[in-house]
């Protein structure tokens, strides 16, 4: 995720200062991985080196100085030339858990086992995600199904690895 995409993004709706530029990226994006408020502002400081925001005003307070941030011409351009670029599909072809398995039949381990586990490990993940898509809005259910379509394929993956696994160690073992 392009984290300064999704903050210039969030100022289309109007000049912000960090902690609101935080608090409404956790509340849309961030609720499994939130924000830390250094990254809002060193990815702010960026931007504004990059032209992409300005500051809009700034407030005195008890603490340091509260800046607020708009987003400039330049900075809707990025955003709207962002959002229509598509994101590169992730092929996968680097995937460590088949690492695993080849390396369990090089060095004489149970990869059936290995499989065994992870696939135990996937429906635990994917038993968690129906929960929450259960009880979460719609925001929350979508990312679900995103997630769960994902393990629902790796799982085929584990079924179609374990059902070649004898084919696999003797093409690996040769």
């Amino acid at each position: 995720m392009s984290i300064g995409h999704t903050l210039l993004g969030l100022l289309e709706s109007g000049p912000r200062h960090g902690y609101d530029l935080k608090r409404a990226f956790d509340e849309h994006f961030g609720q499994d991985r939130p924000l830390h408020y250094g990254q809002v502002y060193s990815t702010m400081s960026r931007l504004l080196k990059n032209g992409l925001v300005e500051v809009d005003g700034i407030e005195a307070g008890a603490g340091p100085e509260r800046k607020r941030y708009a987003i400039t011409d330049a900075g809707v351009t990025d955003v709207a030339q962002w959002l229509h670029r598509p994101e590169k599909p992730e092929p996968y072809l680097q995937s460590t858990l088949y690492t695993k398995v080849v390396l369990a039949l090089l060095t004489g381990r149970d990869a059936a086992e290995l499989l065994d586990t992870q696939r135990t490990e996937h429906l635990r993940l994917m038993r968690g995600l129906t929960e929450r898509k259960r009880k979460g809005d719609l925001a929350d259910q979508l990312i679900c199904d995103h997630a769960l379509f994902h393990l629902e394929a790796d799982l085929r993956w584990l079924e179609l690895t374990a059902a070649r696994l004898d084919k696999l160690a003797q093409a690996v073992n040769a």
